[in-house]
């Protein structure tokens, strides 16, 4: 598009070229990263609270922005707005199938399974990595072009109304909500205030479309009378319900690693997964059930889950050290959810592999006045999971030491530290060859340093 079309489509001005922007073509995707360059691309200007991108806009191609910076724009209001409405113009013109989820945990990790399998069918674009705002989704979008068959975007909420937002910009014809936790409860205020966020994305769908709900989360379940749409559902076999896409006969290897059954329509097909902890299995299930609702064949399906590779950074992603140290770094994000499937993923190694388990973990944030209560039942769990070491990173999170030391009959140990460099010091001197280790907190607890410390330097055998 040329800026003059953009601005046309935006309701904005061209600022900077001769011609009104008629011949300035932009021909590469937008971004908001200047250290992220794209040739040809649309740089978005946005000015935060610390930064202003319009000041960083030298060097680029074309910007979208709210004042001048020398360099040929189009000029408008608010730049994140017209952003949006520039993806859903564009949207609108590509052949593409748009697939949407959300969820309090396991988005990124489903939307990675199935772009992987649907790409297996046609080409496919997907968020990139955990991108899902209002800034993420726009961005995926803008991608996309006349040959993508599947548009694949994970949307997130931070209140009531933002995935409605976001559906609006990229309106999917299959849509899955995966579960509804505690993430982000601080702000929402109760499970229930995130269920109604959550099922806007069902309730987007046009009639036609399909909706891929949990069967077995009481919440997400009784999102079916929200939509329109047909109603689809992933879980357990020997739940107790009836879902339409089952798994079945889950085991474990020495690594974590799940292979299980996974059922539709009376065919039941095998898969191994290459990722590690129990819980990969419902989000390779959410995945299984929206690509067969763009009509892919279960074999095909199955295949391409067991083919499928870790795509995202610092997500249950397990190394091992030339020495046989494993180091699970899962230090992206956390949530009371996520957490426990993690420590299940831990114990499952270190008891199959017979190795002392440490379970490095930080503060879950966004969770509000229950941040206390739920660093707790973690710890409990950490506990009742048969944990050997509890390594407890920073104040904020010693309600997990807490946890832990009150569940009866614990034998592990638990230690506080005041923060990261502390940790850092204890893993160097206490960590062997003959450990697994868990490295997991929320995302502004930066704790992959830990892990990152684990794999590449030396230490000191017990």
């Amino acid at each position: 598009m040329t800026l003059a079309e953009i601005a046309a489509v935006v309701g904005g001005t061209v600022d900077a070229t001769d011609d009104g922007g008629r011949t300035h073509v932009v021909d590469g995707a937008a971004y908001v990263d200047s250290r992220q360059r794209v040739p040809g691309g649309l740089f978005v200007a946005v000015a935060g609270e610390r930064v202003d991108g319009h000041d960083f806009a030298e060097g680029a191609h074309a910007v979208l922005g709210s004042r001048p910076t020398g360099v040929p724009s189009v000029l408008v209001d608010d730049p994140v707005t017209a952003l949006g409405v520039l993806a859903r113009h564009v949207v609108d013109l590509l052949p593409a199938t748009v697939l949407a989820l959300t969820g309090s945990q396991g988005k990124t990790g489903t939307k990675d399974y199935l772009a992987q399998v649907l790409a297996t069918a046609g080409p496919t674009v997907a968020t990139l990595g955990n991108n899902n705002n209002e800034l993420g989704v726009p961005l995926t979008v803008l991608r996309a072009d006349t040959t993508t068959a599947y548009l694949v975007v994970e949307m997130g909420a931070r209140g009531i109304g933002h995935i409605a937002y976001l559906c609006g910009i990229a309106p999917p014809r299959i849509a899955a909500v995966l579960n509804v936790g505690t993430a982000h409860v601080g702000e929402f205020g109760s499970r229930e205030a995130i269920a109604v966020a959550k099922g806007e994305i069902v309730e987007a769908l046009p009639v036609d479309g399909t909706a891929v709900l949990n069967a077995g989360d009481d919440l997400v379940a009784p999102m079916a009378a929200r939509t329109r749409a047909t109603v689809s559902t992933f879980g357990d076999a020997g739940s107790g319900t009836v879902p339409d896409v089952a798994w079945r006969g889950v085991e474990l290897d020495d690594l974590g690693r799940p292979s299980f059954e996974i059922g539709y329509a009376g065919d039941w097909q095998p898969v191994r997964l290459t990722q590690t902890g129990r819980h990969q299995v419902a989000n390779a299930a959410a995945a299984a059930a929206m690509a067969l609702a763009t009509g892919l064949a279960l074999p095909d399906v199955a295949a391409a889950l067991s083919a499928a590779a870790s795509a995202s950074p610092m997500r249950m992603d397990l190394r091992e050290r030339a020495d046989g140290l494993i180091v699970v770094n899962d230090a992206y994000n956390a949530n009371p959810a996520s957490m426990v499937a993690a420590v299940d993923a831990l114990v499952a190694i270190g008891g199959r592999s017979s190795r002392r388990t440490v379970a490095v973990l930080g503060e879950m944030k966004e969770l509000g006045d229950a941040a206390d209560d739920s660093h707790r039942q973690v710890g409990r769990h950490v506990a009742a999971a048969g944990v050997d070491v509890l390594l407890v990173v920073g104040e904020p999170a010693r309600g997990l030491a807490d946890g832990a030391a009150a569940e009866p009959g614990w034998t592990g140990e638990a230690i506080v530290t005041a923060g990261r460099a502390e940790a850092l010091l204890w893993v160097r001197e206490n960590v062997s060859p003959q450990d697994v280790v868990l490295v997991k907190a929320s995302r502004g607890a930066a704790l992959e340093s830990i892990a990152d410390v684990l794999l590449e330097g030396e230490v000191t055998a017990r």
